[in-house]
């Protein structure tokens, strides 16, 4: 039996953790599972968040956090499961910053902490016992990293843009 490292062992322990807990709140979203709105719930919720339009909110949220997830456990396309992962959480760290730092008051501690370890899993590797060690990295590679994380900032970067110019033009009344 190959001699087992403590280091692979801890990323696969961080990876399927990190990745359980994405995926069942992207699930909420998406399915209503867990107590969640679903996708017209969420959408809903969105809008009311500023995220327009809602229901592309809603399944890009769900998406980013569902999928990212599930890919961050499995260990496969690392780099880009924690971008979208962590892409996802920039969203609701902004929705949570008014309320200030921490959780218990309602602010972005927690999807600041789940977007930052996404974020580190997809930077560091998934580590040997990985569907991405399994396919020799055809899905991990340098530039993989330096891709989807460009893409997730970008596309974060805009969402939040939007939404913030949204919100400071106030509610739009229809016609």
């Amino acid at each position: 039996m190959a001699h087992l490292n403590r280091r692979d062992l801890g990323l696969l322990v961080l990876r399927v953790g990190t990745g359980a807990v994405l995926a069942a709140h992207g699930t909420q979203k998406l399915l209503g599972w867990f107590g969640g709105g679903g996708v017209e719930g969420t959408a809903t919720a969105m809008e009311h968040m500023g995220f327009s339009p809602g229901r592309q909110s809603a399944v890009a949220a769900g998406l980013g956090e569902a999928g990212g997830g599930v890919f961050l456990a499995l260990g496969l396309a690392t780099p880009a499961a924690g971008a979208a992962a962590a892409g996802a959480m920039a969203g609701a760290v902004a929705v949570h910053a008014p309320a200030g730092f921490f959780a218990q008051s309602g602010g972005y501690e927690y999807p600041a902490f789940l977007g930052f370890t996404a974020a580190a899993i997809g930077l560091t590797g998934a580590g040997r016992y990985s569907l991405d060690h399994a396919t020799g990295h055809r899905f991990d590679q340098q530039w993989t990293v330096a891709l989807a994380f460009a893409v997730s900032a970008l596309a974060a970067a805009g969402v939040l843009t939007k939404r913030s110019k949204a919100q400071a033009e106030g509610p739009q009344e229809e016609i």
